[in-house]
């Protein structure tokens, strides 16, 4: 049984202290897997790191994250072009629009969000999406690509059921992660509703922990408890869970 997280971020200052046996208890729990999407230049080295020391087992994305658009984003996107030409990335990601924190630099999420689409569907390679109170924006930008090769991850979807149903249209896994097992959290009462050959998990490590860790640091090991509740939610056996969504992420991925 192997459990693939399709997003976490192992290279996170979070993990400082216990890395590697925060690692290690994810394998014994049957997660291994790793997909890391990036967040901007000052992470690269310890991504790299990463994949050094997990060859087999970590998968890097190259891209910058949209609460990390300042007046400095042109000089962080030609570092993800060199890092696309440099160095064999998987994804292009996380990359999308963020409208919660600030709208500051909302022209500038859009344009870094057009340009990392255009290089994603140039390598081949999908993308992760990072949307949160932006899902108007996001989908209007998506739709412009809806007839290229772009495919990829809607990362921590927490949109209705007709939001589920566009993003798979558009060529989208759902990344479904701690948030279906909250009670607030309102995806697990409509997610059936999305075939489960359009579902992969992903934790996002060290933010959005599930029940019962809620509130306390999240960790790729805790992914086994995502999958325990869409085994409810999707009425099959957690060995099901873990085999459909690791097909499901080669689909995404190619690995």
């Amino acid at each position: 049984m192997i459990f693939t997280d399709t997003h976490t971020h192992l290279y996170s200052e979070a993990f400082d202290e216990d890395q590697e046996q925060m690692i290690q208890r994810a394998m014994d729990a049957g997660v291994e897997r790793f997909f890391i999407p990036a967040i901007d230049s000052t992470y690269t080295n310890a991504m790299l790191d990463l994949k050094k020391r997990y060859p087999e087992n970590v998968h890097l994305m190259t891209g910058l994250h949209p609460t990390h658009v300042k007046e400095n984003y042109l000089e962080e996107l030609a570092h993800v072009k060199q890092m696309l030409e440099k160095e064999n990335y998987v994804a292009v990601g996380e990359i999308g629009m963020d409208l919660y924190w600030d709208k500051t630099f909302k022209s500038e999420q859009q344009d870094a969000f057009h340009t990392q689409i255009k290089w994603s569907v140039e390598n081949k390679l999908p993308i992760a999406i990072h949307c949160r109170e932006a899902f108007d924006e996001v989908f209007e930008v998506l739709e412009e690509y809806k007839n290229t090769s772009l495919h990829g991850i809607f990362h921590c979807f927490t949109g209705n059921v007709e939001q589920a149903k566009k993003a798979v249209d558009l060529k989208m896994k759902l990344g479904i992660g701690g948030v279906v097992t909250f009670k607030n959290g309102k995806i697990d009462q409509f997610l059936d509703q999305i075939p489960l050959s359009e579902i992969v998990l992903e934790t996002d490590a060290p933010y959005l922990a599930p029940v019962p860790y809620r509130g306390k640091r999240n960790e790729s090991s805790y992914l086994v408890n995502v999958a325990a509740k869409l085994a409810t939610v999707y009425n099959k056996d957690i060995a099901e869970i873990a085999e459909i969504t690791t097909l499901n992420s080669r689909e995404v991925f190619g690995i």
